[in-house]
């Protein structure tokens, strides 16, 4: 028996992103977004309004970075979702976080955040059904304390996933299975 649920956004778990970019005064500037994802091997696609603060900053400088929040910054990646940068023009002051300049692009990186995708801005899709900001990934850079014998350890990461059901944040820490190898036990 399946009980329904009044809920049409059921997909768990879902990213919980960091978007940053540097506001009109160089400042940073973060938000939280959960409904994004990668649309091909290096494009990103991140369903945003044009009336974030992010998309706006988005579009003047042409670049962004995208973190992977960690369970241990919980409180600072709700926060950038609770809190507008279009009314708190200091939000990534308020913090407490820091952070630097990307490598390849005219965006910061939170230094606290153990994952960080450098995105080139490729275009703006609206629409019924547009995309929102469609970004290309130029460069990704992980913090050493995830790093073991040089691969990232995703254990490390202790990325967080949003739960749409109950408004949850969830740890994602233990693998459970080799991709595109278990699945051959059951080939004929």
């Amino acid at each position: 028996m399946r009980t329904k649920l009044n809920i049409t956004e059921g997909i768990f778990p879902m990213p919980v992103l960091m978007v940053a970019t540097y506001n009109e005064d160089g400042s940073v500037n973060v938000m939280n977004a959960a409904w994004g994802t990668m649309q091909e091997r290096n494009m990103v696609a991140l369903n945003l309004t044009e009336t974030h603060k992010t998309v706006k900053n988005i579009k003047a400088r042409g670049a962004f970075t995208i973190s992977i929040a960690d369970a241990a910054h919980v409180v600072e990646a709700d926060y950038f979702g609770v809190e507008s940068g279009n009314r708190v023009s200091e939000k990534f002051a308020r913090s407490g976080l820091t952070a630097g300049k990307a490598e390849t692009v005219d965006a910061p990186v939170i230094n606290e955040f153990p994952l960080c995708l450098e995105c080139e801005f490729v275009e703006y899709q609206s629409g019924g059904y547009g995309c929102g900001v469609i970004g290309k990934v130029v460069n990704v850079t992980a913090d050493e304390r995830v790093m073991v014998n040089g691969k990232i350890d995703m254990s490390l990461v202790n990325a967080i996933a949003f739960d749409p059901y109950t408004h949850g944040y969830y740890k994602v820490t233990e693998r459970v299975g080799e991709a595109f190898k278990d699945g051959l036990k059951l080939k004929g």
